[in-house]
Parts: C-alpha cells; structure tokens; sequence
C-alpha cells in the first residue's frame, strides 16, 4: 500500500498541523504535498519528502499567499498522484480537490468546510481590511470558490470529521457522511499541579471569532486575575479594553504554557470551535473549563465533571457563570483521566486502523468492479 500526505499549506501552526504531525508519524515514508511551505518555520518535515505546488515559485509567495486564492483550486488539483493506492488528505479548504486515479483511496480528513466559504462568509467579509475594489470583487471570486468546493468533494472516498459539529456541516454543505475521529492531545506533555495559581486563563489566536473581548468585558466588571496568551490581529483592540487585572503574555513558548494550564483556576473558552484543542489541553493538566455551550466544547467538556457551560455569548452570562463556578469541586485526577482517551496515541492507533480497513474494503471493491 503506497500512500500520500496532503495537506493545504505549512504557513502557520495550529490544531490541523498538530493532525498533520501525527499523520506524519504514523505514515514516515509517505510524501507530503502542499501548495506553500515555509521552511524556515517548519523544522518538523525537514529531511521529510515534501512536495509543494507550481505557486510555491512565485516569488515573494510565503508573504502575500492570501493574494494567489483564485489560483489555488487549479494548483491543487496539480499535485500529480498517480503512483500511490492511498492518499490521505488534512485539509480545511482545498486539499480535498486533488485529482487521483479512480483505483486510488481518497480518505479526507476534514477540520471543518472552508469557513469564509461556508459558516463564516458573511462575517469574514464584513470584518475584512482591505480597499473598496477589493470588498466588491471578492464576493464573486469567492462564489466560484464555493462552487469548486462543493463539487471536489465529490471526489473524496471517505470523509473523517474532527467532531459531530463538523460531520453535521459535511452534511449539509457537502451531501456527505463523515465518520469521527477526535483530534489528538498528547497528554504526555502536560501534568497537573500540586500547587494551584490565583488567575484564570485564556488564550489562542487573537481573532474576533474566538471572543477574547467577551471574556476581558466579564473581568473588567469582576476584577478577577486573567491572563491571555497568544498573538493576533485583534491583540492592540483587546489590549485597549483591558483593566490592569487582565494580563497579555504574547506568544508563549509549551513550556509556559503548559504551566500557565496547569496552574490556572479555570481555562476559560468563549468561542464557537470546531472541535477546540485548547480546553482538552487544560483538561490534560486537570484543570476545569468554563465554555461556551456550541461546537465542538459539547464533545469534550462534560458539565459538572471536566468543567462548565455558559449558554449565551453575553458577558452578562458568562460573568453570572464565573460567580456561580466553585473550582474545589472538580477532580483533578478525574478530569486528567477524561482527556487521555484523546491522547496522541489512542488518535494514532484509530486513524491507522481505519485507513488500512477503508482501503481493503476498497481495494476489495475494486478488484471486483474489474471483473464485470
């Protein structure tokens, strides 16, 4: 069985390239193939086979990627496959329109459907920076866009979600049934405290999805110790709402931040996540976590055992949930227990198995279909 890696570009780091890694691990001989790669940034793949797209030589093209969009459906569908049986595809835009043989499996693994596509159109145009030409012509390019999309999906032979609430929008958008395999957390990297700090946290990307203003706007009226980490867009607006109780640290480096969750009272989520590796990491560190009740939270956070929801994406009810959450009645060892049956490991050994399975069942299929 010879087999690919796909994976839409290595720009930046998050949860779909944590996937990417362990993908990595499971299948080491496998080939990567990507539209950009940073080099520089990714020290993980070097020595690794990794082969971009023809837009990987424009130059200047790690900088102004967002600029060659229009592009990246025909770069894609580039990638030449032709020599492998399986080709496992991570993807969150366009690695799921590669072309392959018909006698090749397509497993897709699907972080959620393009979200300025899909979910999140409108408001990613709203919120966009950028000049008048610009704002009237994107609607239109992103309409083509929405119509590739949905069509390359059709040439996926297995969809994997990373949560129900990503299975349910394959659904809807896609026409598509999507089996579930949890992203992973390697709780190997995390421990709990013996010691417990005075100050809640939060942290991630800095964007105005993941409502870091709602929680600094619940802080601001309680006064409590919050520390948030991470860097982004919205950082110098968030700054400027914040009372001196609200700490930023920037960037972390995992050790910091591994302690930061350890040592925390509560991790706090205000956001509407596909999944969410953040609060599993903090559950990993035996620390409960006080979420938002939509997406992916609901699959990992269980009320009254792993932490806490707030219904509403007001401060008001969120700070109603901070005077109400008593910390002293959550288990550290109870919530430690709950996040290793995400770990690193148990994803590795699900994702394999169900790889090998879908390809001797297709495989199967195949040789069948040739003899009528």
């Amino acid at each position: 069985m010879k087999l690919a890696l796909v994976h839409d570009y290595l720009i930046q780091d998050g949860g779909a390239e944590r996937v990417l890694r362990a993908f990595a691990e499971i299948w080491p001989e496998a080939p990567l193939y990507l539209l950009f790669y940073d080099k520089k940034r990714w020290q993980n793949f070097r020595g690794r086979d990794v082969r971009t797209s023809i837009l990987q030589k424009l130059p200047g093209v790690l900088r102004y990627y967002r600029w060659t969009l229009p592009l990246m459906p025909g770069a894609t569908e580039h990638h030449d496959l032709g020599e492998f049986d399986v080709v496992v595809s991570s993807t969150s835009a366009f690695g799921k329109g590669i072309v392959t043989r018909p006698d090749t499996l397509h497993v897709c693994y699907c972080h959620t459907p393009t979200r300025y596509l899909w979910t999140d159109t409108h408001s990613y145009l709203k919120d966009l920076r950028t000049n008048r030409f610009i704002k009237f012509i994107l609607p239109f390019v992103l309409t083509s866009l929405r119509m590739w999309d949905r069509t390359s999906a059709l040439r996926v032979d297995k969809f994997i979600a990373n949560s129900q609430t990503v299975a349910a929008r394959i659904k809807k958008y896609y026409e598509r049934e999507a089996d579930v395999i949890y992203p992973p957390v390697d709780c190997t990297k995390f421990y709990t405290a013996d010691k417990i700090g005075n100050y809640f946290l939060a942290g991630g990307r800095l964007v105005a999805y993941k409502r870091f203003d709602l929680v600094i706007q619940t802080f601001n009226r309680l006064g409590l110790p919050l520390i948030i980490f991470g860097r982004g867009p919205y950082e110098d607006r968030l700054r400027k709402m914040a009372k001196k109780n609200v700490q930023f640290m920037g960037h972390v480096p995992d050790e910091e931040k591994v302690r930061l969750l350890a040592e925390c009272i509560a991790f706090v989520h205000p956001q509407l996540e596909d999944f969410g590796l953040l609060p599993l990491e903090a559950m990993a560190s035996g620390r409960p976590v006080i979420a938002y009740s939509r997406g992916g939270a609901l699959e990992s956070v269980v009320e009254g055992k792993t932490g806490t929801f707030f219904y509403e994406q007001t401060w008001e009810t969120l700070l109603d949930k901070l005077l109400q959450f008593k910390p002293e009645q959550y288990d550290t060892k109870v919530i430690r227990a709950w996040a290793e049956q995400f770990d690193l490991a148990v994803f590795k050994r699900r994702m394999k198995e169900y790889v090998e399975s879908a390809y001797t069942e297709f495989s199967g299929g195949a040789r069948r279909a040739k003899l009528f």
